[in-house]
């Protein structure tokens, strides 16, 4: 027998759900969605449920809407089954109910972030440490120390220390030969980078690891070669072909990694991603998830970052996002797809939570005078009781509202309704009383999310009612 399921709802949503039930077909016959009895399903509490739900339950999981904010762990106790919350809009329980009936586990990755801090001569010991922190909060698990040509880094040895100090691994990156020395004599974890020629800086059996270079660029026999003398050596490294910029050698640095991770099928390899990320006028998501995806077929597990650019300022948190969505995708053998949103940033692949005809069946239920707006393919709906209108540009909606006297009450609907109109052109998901989300591109502050619900719950008692923001 399949799992049993039992999704509770309210009133206004159950004959949607039943038929999104009923549309996984076979794999859904001991599936079943339940009405608690109140209206709209935010509006569910544990002690409702408790009150209204028939016992026993007959099922072996009890899925709760994304909105209800009722304790879990006190339900799946007093109900005797496990008591989830799923997804906040109908539309995303396929996602949500694919491959292992749950989340995915985005716990995993197997790629180290290098990030280059590429001033870091020119900067206070105190500065770095601080810098290196938040790359640490941002998914770096190497702070990298950039050395400036004719710029003296005086300061190097107590930095390491600093850093070191912190419980952070340290790499060193200089063209210069004495640096590298003082770096490599100060304790760093890696320098970036040295060659065939190079190499002899460290001693016999040296516990720092070295990134390894070609040596002309491009000489893969020069880097094997290195790779050969390092293993004499009793040296560890790490491979890096060097990833050039486009119309400058890209396409055919690409193919030296390829034939490196043939020469080379056990070594550890490197690619720094900046000579893209940074040099292409692109939104660096995309790019990092392209890079990324390389690195996860070759199985190379080291990543230099660079964000100085103001467009690849979120860098290092979306190759963070891309380590663990390609790591899950990979151990699944499936396509990086359906894992993870955080590298969907400007687009979303399910934008529209309802079809018009299904906001006009809900505006159509309604029994209360507070607005409530829903996008869909057809644009930005704002509905209440007796009352129903649309439009693509949210300016013409004002004069509709009758909220001139109401200064607080427009300036409410006047942010809603140009949030609604920023989703609806770009193909976002909007949720009244709720940020877009953008992914990776900026952190979700927990403390935003709450005041955005707190001014429309305070406006719609001030109305008399509490549905409004609960679609």
């Amino acid at each position: 027998m399949s799992e049993r399921l039992l999704f509770l709802t309210g009133r206004l949503a159950y004959p949607r759900l039943e038929r999104m039930v009923r549309s996984f077909g076979d794999a859904a016959q001991d599936w079943r969605a339940h009405d608690i009895g109140v209206k709209v399903a935010a509006l569910m509490t544990q002690e409702i449920i408790l009150r209204r739900l028939p016992r026993p339950v007959g099922a072996d999981r009890v899925i709760l809407p994304g909105r209800c904010r009722a304790d879990l762990a006190f339900l799946s106790r007093e109900l005797g089954v496990a008591v989830e919350r799923g997804p906040e809009e109908i539309a995303d329980l396929p996602a949500y109910l694919g491959r292992s009936g749950g989340k995915p586990d985005l716990s995993r990755h197997d790629m180290r972030l290098f990030a280059e801090i590429v001033d870091a001569s020119t900067m206070s010991v105190k500065a770095i440490v601080e810098r290196a922190s938040r790359l640490r909060a941002a998914g770096a698990d190497v702070i990298d120390l950039g050395c400036l040509p004719d710029t003296p880094f005086a300061h190097m040895e107590e930095t390491i220390a600093a850093l070191h100090a912190q419980g952070l691994r340290v790499s060193v990156d200089s063209a210069n030969i004495e640096e590298l020395k003082r770096a490599a004599a100060a304790g760093a974890d890696h320098l970036l980078s040295l060659d065939e020629h190079s190499l002899d800086i460290l001693p016999q059996g040296s516990t720092l690891a070295p990134i390894l270079v070609p040596a002309p660029h491009g000489d893969l026999d020069s880097l094997q070669r290195a790779a050969a003398k390092a293993r004499a050596r009793g040296i560890d490294f790490i491979l890096d072909p060097i990833l050039d910029p486009i119309h400058f050698g890209f396409a055919d640095s690409v193919a030296r990694y390829v034939e490196t991770r043939r020469r080379e099928p056990a070594a550890e390899m490197m690619m720094g991603t900046g000579n893209l990320t940074e040099l292409t006028d692109a939104d660096s998501s995309g790019v990092t998830a392209m890079l990324l995806g390389l690195c996860s077929e070759l199985e190379i597990r080291n990543i230099l970052t660079v964000q100085v650019s103001p467009h690849t300022r979120r860098t290092l948190e979306e190759h963070d996002a891309a380590r663990r969505m390609l790591f899950a995708a990979r151990a699944d053998h499936a396509l990086p797809k359906g894992y993870s949103d955080a590298l969907l940033q400007v687009h979303d692949k399910r934008p529209f939570a309802s079809t018009p005809d299904e906001i006009a069946e809900l505006a159509r239920e309604l029994r209360d005078a507070n607005f409530r707006i829903e996008v869909a393919e057809d644009g930005v709906h704002i509905f209440a009781r007796g009352f129903h209108e649309l439009a693509t540009d949210a300016m013409a909606l004002f004069p509709k509202l009758n909220v001139e006297k109401d200064g607080a009450h427009a300036f409410y609907l006047g942010t809603e309704l140009m949030k609604a109109e920023l989703a609806f052109r770009l193909g976002k998901r909007y949720r009244q009383d709720e940020p877009l989300d953008f992914g990776a591109a900026f952190d979700k502050a927990p403390e935003e999310q709450e005041r955005f619900k707190e001014i429309g719950h305070t406006l719609r008692k001030r109305k008399g009612g509490d549905d409004a923001a609960d679609p």
